[in-house]
């Protein structure tokens, strides 16, 4: 339970003073919240180790947390609804798309402070009178820029420091652990080694991830310090750029990762129905809310599965959490969270992190028997057991598919058969879009993909309010299926139906969701062996279907899409390394301009000048695809009419009429 918060600032007005409508004002409020947990709760039995974290007097096992609030200076002309943006790696990440609906990270960073008036954006939340919110969950997120943390205790065993295997993977090329385009000379550990001794420790290195590892000599590398490793001599050898390496160690001193779980849920049900902390503090947002939506990108997408499945959406009274849940890229998967040693940053991609326990039975909302555990489960069920389960609009972008494995969560587990949606769970494939929005070739072999996903975001987050608020239908399910061949294997390239491009090399390269053996006790977060025993096992990977022009038959296609100026796919491929994809990018490959110059590069796919004619049959294309969008209630007026803008101004070299 909560326990105590503590407001350090309130701004209001906030946004510079910028009033959002008939809503007004908003106002912002910045602080830490203070709970503790009972660890033999069954609620809070699941987190792992919270069975040896310290306790206080009262038995419980304390917590801290940051929070951010952005509401209305006058509650009643809000909508009444909690809109809980889950922070990824501390940073405020859903925020971007929903607000800047043709911007998207990683080429636009997050605004982790929205104040001022240039930070509303479209003002589009504050303009629907959400009360936005958002905490610190995850542990290891570090502290500055403005990003929300969590403390929590570290676990040990009868008073002692508890030691046990930890893995890091190093490469210098991947901007999870490492600065883009500099040199890493030291390589700080997520725990501290129990032991200096190089000899109980484990540096390998290898180039793709196909290849055997190859061990480095002790002798060939050092710890500068606890946390801290480097390669010899001292600050003149680096890690390699476009290699993986894996470190494996004795680690100490865990922490409880999977209280920011709890934390996540003790904080909206405190501010959705307390009104006092028990220090007498009042409930800033008392009385004010009616429902709660919760969103995530990425690494706080894939939060809201393993927060369902631990049955964290049930609060400590009994009551639903959220109402409504919009995770986004989320693949089918949860992350290395609720584990003795956890890593929440990890994230698995064809060519790095596959190791950490990320795709990990059960993938599905409804109940299902995997072929290869032998286990029957679901990710709801805790929640169905308890009258909790939230609405969900699951959102997946086409690289979801390539490299998150997102069709487990609408196909049996051996891909044989397509699965029937729950009665409180929609799915939604962003055609042709990528995890990473960008432009320009990066360290891809191809353009990336500069779509955003946030026009076709806002439209879902509008039918998810209805449907909590009002209970009106959203917008049925739009995702590849098996039944109809849009969804596919990867390979042949003839099966995928991705056309003959010249200078584009296709080679059909998808993550692998191996069956990994982490040893005895992993179903209870603990892992003893690492790297984790290879079973030979995995899990299909299928893909979208496309159309001859590149681009993915099923799903919600944007008007980028539908009428496009060029290929575009959720996979692209590393210059420097073609057997690999990159990165979490796609790929923009653009159609000729003319017919006489696509017949003389070869090109199979039509020019502009053969699909459209004129700029303005092209302008005519692209407005009747918004207003088809618009009536299915996948896109919103004012991203209408933003597209058809945006047409009449783009430049194509076509004749006007």
């Amino acid at each position: 339970m909560l326990t105590r918060i503590v407001i350090d600032s309130v701004q209001s007005p906030t946004f510079d003073g910028l009033s959002f409508g008939q809503v007004g004002q908003y106002e912002k409020l910045v602080g830490r919240a203070y709970g503790e947990l009972d660890p033999n709760s069954p609620l809070n039995a699941v987190i792992t180790d919270i069975a040896l974290a310290p306790r206080n007097a009262r038995g419980r096992v304390e917590y801290s947390t940051d929070f951010y609030i952005l509401k209305p200076c006058d509650p009643a002309r809000g909508n009444k609804v909690l809109l809980f943006d889950v922070t990824n790696r501390g940073n405020k990440i859903t925020y971007l798309p929903l607000n800047f609906p043709f911007r998207a990270p990683p080429e636009f960073p997050p605004i982790n402070d929205p104040c001022t008036a240039q930070d509303a954006g479209t003002g589009y939340l504050m303009r629907q009178g959400y009360t936005i919110v958002w905490t610190g969950w995850d542990a290891t997120a570090p502290a500055g820029n403005d990003r929300l943390t969590t403390t929590v205790p570290v676990a040990r065993e009868n008073g002692r420091p508890i030691i046990g295997p930890a893995l890091e993977e190093i490469m210098a090329d991947n901007v999870q652990t490492a600065v883009p385009g500099q040199a890493v000379y030291r390589y700080p550990l997520t725990y501290p080694a129990a032991s200096l001794d190089t000899s109980q420790a484990s540096l390998t290195v290898r180039e793709y991830r196909s290849d055997e590892p190859r061990l480095i000599p002790p002798t060939d590398w050092h710890y500068l310090d606890a946390s801290t490793i480097g390669l010899l001599p001292q600050d003149e050898r680096p890690f390699e750029s476009g290699q993986i390496y894996q470190f494996v160690y004795p680690a100490t001193d865990p922490i409880v990762a999977g209280i920011g779980f709890a934390a996540v849920r003790d904080f909206v049900a405190f501010v959705r129905h307390a009104q006092t902390d028990t220090h007498a503090t009042p409930n800033p947002l008392a009385d004010t809310l009616s429902w709660s939506l919760a969103t995530g990108l990425s690494q706080s997408g894939r939060f809201h599965r393993p927060f369902l499945y631990l049955g964290c959406n049930q609060d400590e009274d009994g009551r639903r959490v959220f109402d409504g849940m919009l995770p986004y890229i989320n693949g089918a998967g949860g992350g290395f969270f609720n584990y003795r040693f956890a890593q929440p940053n990890r994230t698995a991609f064809q060519r790095w992190s596959h190791v950490y326990p990320e795709q990990v039975f059960p993938f599905a909302y409804s109940p299902l028997c995997d072929p290869l555990t032998g286990k029957t489960d679901s990710v709801l069920a805790r929640s169905e057991a308890s009258a909790t389960s939230p609405k969900i609009m699951e959102v997946n972008d086409s690289n979801s598919y390539w490299f998150k494995s997102a069709s487990l969560a609408i196909t049996t587990p051996d891909g044989s058969a397509d699965l029937a949606d729950p009665p409180n769970v929609r799915f939604y494939l962003l055609s042709s879009i990528a995890h990473g929005v960008a432009s320009g070739r990066g360290s891809c072999q191809q353009l990336q993909n500069p779509i955003s996903p946030g026009p076709a975001l806002r439209a879902l987050l509008a039918a998810l309010t209805d449907w909590v608020t009002t209970d009106k239908e959203p917008p049925s399910s739009q995702v590849p299926r098996l039944s109809d061949g849009t969804l596919v294997p990867p390979q042949p390239q003839s099966s995928l139906g991705f056309p003959q491009i010249p200078g584009v090399a296709y080679t059909g390269v998808t993550s692998i969701r191996e069956l990994y053996d982490y040893g005895p006790e992993f179903d209870r977060g603990i892992i003893s062996s690492l790297p984790p025993r290879e079973t030979g096992r995995a899990y299909p990977t299928l893909v979208p279907r496309v159309t001859p022009d590149g681009i993915d038959v099923a799903g919600i296609q944007l008007p980028d899409m539908a009428v496009p100026l060029g290929t575009y796919t959720g996979w692209n491929l590393l210059a420097n390394t073609p057997k690999d994809e990159c990165s979490a990018m796609g790929s923009f490959i653009p159609f000729a301009t003319t017919k006489a110059e696509r017949l003389t590069s070869g090109d199979p796919r039509l020019s502009l000048e053969e699909r459209y004619v004129t700029q303005g049959r092209y302008v005519q294309a692209v407005r009747a695809a918004a207003q088809r969008l618009v009536a299915q209630g996948l896109l919103l007026d004012e991203d209408a009419a933003a597209y058809v803008e945006a047409a009449e101004q783009r430049q194509l070299g076509l004749p006007q009429e």
